[in-house]
């Protein structure tokens, strides 16, 4: 990669495996987070294989194979100190905490300032390698922009200096279209059906399959129409993986009866995620406590309220930041599937339908990227301005 510097902005490098081809939370944050940061720095980007085709075509990047992931951080080391030898930043930002230690030596090297985001799981992973490596190369960051209040206790509790954590909750696109109802629930056969609608990877910490065992039967004993549809399927390039979820799930139905109230849809188009969530009638985020994993946000509850949906959710990890009580949802105490289910049926029996869309939109709104991307690029002049 060639460098050319700029003259007048303030040089950064973006180190991260989080970003487009690669799909999820927090590959749709700092995608959105390398667009503000282009508005006022001169980027280059340290990231995956195939970054570049999701940027402007003269940027300056330089893309990893994002597997194995020992290659990745081995490759991603070696090429951020290069590279900040040439470019000369006055700040290196890791995407997250796998990245930390890339940015942080590369920033060392020239004696720069080091960021680094942090979404929750990279503070609490459980792996001895990361927690003697990657974590004191975290907390000893310049800067930790926290995705959540919870995120920012976890940082501290992991030693960071309190003064130095930033809470930056994401933000979220407004639909550009006009939304249907109809059109989802014509491909699936769901007529008029009561939608409960759940998005995301199935990681045990979602808590889909004790929903399915501890609470659908319940609902479905009262609103024997209601259906709960599934969107995102087992993890494979996450830090903490597991598998089977699926299949576990699809058991748990069996087992409980509900077999004919589950569609599982496993990974979806953006078009036909935007349709599901416009066809819902609510949005669930059962999450649940995972020793060495934790829900750091809980962006797809922001993205169901762009789409004036409700989320019904436990209060896990950082959800309470994502979901307003009241505003774009309801906030339940860990664990109380009989109130989760009250809350549940008492919000789809409502009519108030089109009140809780404007409320929840609006509220989306105040949050979107714009707002999100102004509040970063003013933390990190700040930061470099000490």
């Amino acid at each position: 990669m060639t460098v050319h510097l700029g003259k007048d902005r303030m040089r950064v490098i973006l180190v991260t495996r989080n970003f487009p081809p690669l799909v999820g939370g927090m590959e749709t944050l700092l995608f959105e987070a390398y667009r503000a940061l282009k508005e006022q720095f001169d980027v280059a980007l340290i990231g995956p294989s195939g970054s570049g085709d999701f940027i402007e075509p003269d940027s300056r990047t330089l893309s990893i194979a994002h597997s194995p992931l020992s290659r990745f951080l081995l490759h991603a080391q070696w090429e951020s100190i290069k590279l900040a030898i040439r470019f000369r930043p006055q700040l290196v930002l890791a995407g997250s905490g796998l990245a930390a230690p890339a940015a942080f030596f590369a920033a060392r090297a020239v004696a720069a300032k080091v960021a680094c985001f942090v979404h929750g799981l990279d503070l609490v992973v459980d792996n001895l390698l990361y927690r003697k490596v990657f974590l004191p190369t975290i907390v000893k960051s310049d800067c930790l922009i926290a995705n959540s209040r919870n995120t920012a206790d976890l940082a501290a509790s992991a030693g960071a200096v309190s003064d130095r954590v930033s809470v930056l909750r994401p933000g979220v696109a407004m639909p550009l279209e006009a939304q249907t109802r109809t059109r989802f629930r014509e491909r699936l056969g769901l007529s008029e059906r009561p939608i409960l609608l759940s998005v995301g990877r199935l990681t045990p910490r979602k808590g889909v399959y004790e929903f399915v065992r501890h609470a659908l039967p319940s609902v479905v004993a009262r609103r024997p129409d209601a259906v709960l549809v599934v969107i995102g399927d087992d993890p494979k390039d996450a830090v903490k993986s597991s598998s089977r979820q699926q299949q576990r799930i699809l058991e748990a139905a069996r087992e409980c009866g509900v077999s004919d109230h589950v569609r599982l849809l496993g990974r979806v188009d953006n078009t036909t995620l935007s349709d599901a969530y416009a066809a819902a009638d609510v949005f669930l985020f059962p999450a649940i406590e995972v020793p060495g994993d934790v829900e750091g946000y809980g962006m797809v509850a922001l993205e169901a309220a762009a789409h004036g949906v409700a989320t019904v959710a436990f209060s896990v990890g950082g959800i309470s930041d994502a979901v307003k009580d009241g505003v774009s949802g309801y906030l339940v105490p860990p664990g109380d599937y009989e109130q989760f289910v009250e809350v549940l049926l008492r919000h789809i029996n409502a009519d108030n339908r089109e009140e809780w869309s404007l409320r929840c939109r609006t509220y989306a709104e105040s949050l979107g990227w714009d707002r999100y991307g102004q509040e970063l690029t003013r933390i990190l002049n700040a930061l470099v301005a000490c």
